[in-house]
């Protein structure tokens, strides 16, 4: 035997010997994987994960998980291997560390359908870049000298429709409400127009999509959302193309600012403008319909809430003002408590994706390289070790404890400091905490203060809103709906 030819015959022994010494040191490592049951193959656990559940509860799947296992866990989701955490310090730990040992790494569905240059998927740099053109048009000079007036005239334009003893679908209208709101924010566009009706029809299917399962084939509603979404691009690029020919571009809106003051390409702007559409849409028509449905059995809270926008209003019409300004936003501070109490009970964003970059070690378990994270805050939100009755829509638990009509404070028994609690994280946090959030709050106090001021109202038929794990009403929250005889919305 040569030695070209002995050498050759030890390769593959030497190889398969090296394998399993880095297979062995891998398990040796890591041999401190937190407990849990990776499931059937490939599938895993997700159906069980993914099925709905009310969204005041963490459902079945977390709740069997957590008792079993703790609140931190393994199992295989999405197709990979994942750390599962309802542990708010590591849900903390998770978003302050992105970039650094963790990064956002949403399933490739989300991707194809939202663009690959979607803010939601970006990381690095690029997400930095696409964030920071964000904060800049939602800064807070725009918010206080334009958005809010836009978010009042959208207001009052749907809330102006409501007819007396009528049965209204809130979830519907809060969806139009947004909708119209971003459709001018983003483009100009203006409500009730053939186009912006158009766009709009388009989006409805683009949203069945984006929340349906992955399967591209024809007649699924996947495939429907990719065709649409071709449809809103190409809408979108013919407005980018009739600004370009504009002599003198409107930076009123965010299309004509971005294409003004930044550097990336057309196909950047597209999956830009798109994402923050369906994250400026979505996520805060389910939060308006949210704080509609709690406060319908919350009368108590109806109640502080129209004393407080009574207020507001008298002072209004005693300075011959019509509109809201600034410093009326500021004086909603029962609203705000509202507005948090509504965020941390129904939770539009029950969890996270992200992946470990590099091995980490917390309250000592192994997270390996590699292993997809999923931080779901609303098991933070919903734990009663951090607050009390955390089942219950309990706004005064934001103020001091002696307001509470329960004699109980805020998340740990603490004062009004409780809005600041690290363990309350509906935007996320870190360097990925969400660009819109004054928005959305501003959006949510503007439109209660017009329907506690102008309405009454109760649920026409049973409803409640369940996660699918988006948040989502079955029957898209019907009310009937009773105008308040000393008040009406203003032109």
């Amino acid at each position: 035997m040569s030695d070209l030819e002995f050498f050759l015959f030890l390769v593959p022994p030497i190889l398969a010997v090296l394998i399993i010494l880095n297979l062995f040191k891998r398990k040796h490592k890591f041999q401190n994987l937190p407990p849990g049951d990776m499931g059937w193959p490939f599938l895993g656990e997700t159906i069980g994960y993914l099925r709905p559940y009310s969204v005041t509860t963490i459902g079945d799947f977390m709740q069997d998980h957590i008792s079993r296992y703790g609140k931190i866990f393994k199992s295989n989701l999405f197709g990979e291997p994942t750390i599962v955490s309802a542990d708010a310090g590591l849900n903390r730990y998770i978003l302050q560390n992105e970039g650094r040992l963790f990064e956002c790494n949403y399933p490739r569905s989300i991707g194809g359908i939202l663009g690959k240059w979607s803010m939601l998927v970006q990381v690095g740099q690029m997400h930095r870049d696409m964030r920071m053109i964000s904060l800049n048009f939602l800064s807070n000079a725009r918010l206080r000298n334009q958005l809010l007036s836009e978010v009042e005239k959208h207001t009052v334009l749907v809330l102006g429709s409501w007819k007396q003893d009528s049965v209204v679908c809130a979830q519907d209208e809060a969806k139009k409400f947004t909708f119209n709101f971003m459709a001018e924010h983003i483009m100009s566009l203006q409500p009730g127009n053939p186009e912006t009706e158009k766009l709009k029809k388009e989006y409805i299917t683009f949203m069945k999509g984006v929340v349906s399962a992955p399967l591209n084939f024809p007649g699924t509603a996947y495939r429907k959302a990719l065709q649409s979404r071709s449809t809103i691009l190409g809408f979108i690029e013919r407005k980018m193309e009739e600004r370009r020919n504009e002599m003198n571009g409107n930076e009123n809106d965010l299309l004509g600012w971005v294409l003004k003051n930044s550097n990336l390409s057309k196909e950047q702007i597209l999956d830009l403008l798109l994402s923050l559409l369906f994250a400026g849409h979505e996520t805060s028509s389910v939060a308006i319909a949210l704080s509609i449905f709690f406060l319908e059995s919350c009368p108590a809270a109806v109640q502080q809430l129209t004393e407080e926008h009574l207020e507001i209003s008298r002072a209004k019409k005693q300075s011959g003002e019509t509109e809201l300004n600034w410093d009326d936003y500021k004086k909603m501070e029962f609203t705000q408590c509202v507005i948090n109490e509504t965020l941390r009970l129904g939770n539009v964003v029950r969890f996270l994706h992200r992946k470990a970059v590099k091995d980490v070690r917390y309250k000592g378990y192994d997270i390996p390289c590699g292993w997809k994270v999923l931080p779901v805050i609303s098991a933070a939100h919903l734990d009663p070790s951090l607050f009390d009755r955390p089942h219950d829509f309990d706004p005064w638990r934001w103020q001091n404890a002696e307001e509470s009509p329960s004699g109980k404070g805020g998340s740990t028994g603490t004062s009004s400091t409780t809005k600041s609690s690290n363990n309350f994280m509906p935007f996320g946090g870190g360097p990925r905490l969400c660009a819109g959030s004054e928005l959305a709050k501003l959006e949510m106090a503007i439109f209660i203060h017009y329907l506690v001021l102008n309405f009454h109202w109760k649920l026409a038929a049973p409803d409640q809103a369940f996660a699918y794990p988006y948040v989502d009403f079955p029957n898209a929250l019907p009310i009937t709906i009773q105008h308040r005889s000393s008040t009406k919305l203003h032109d």
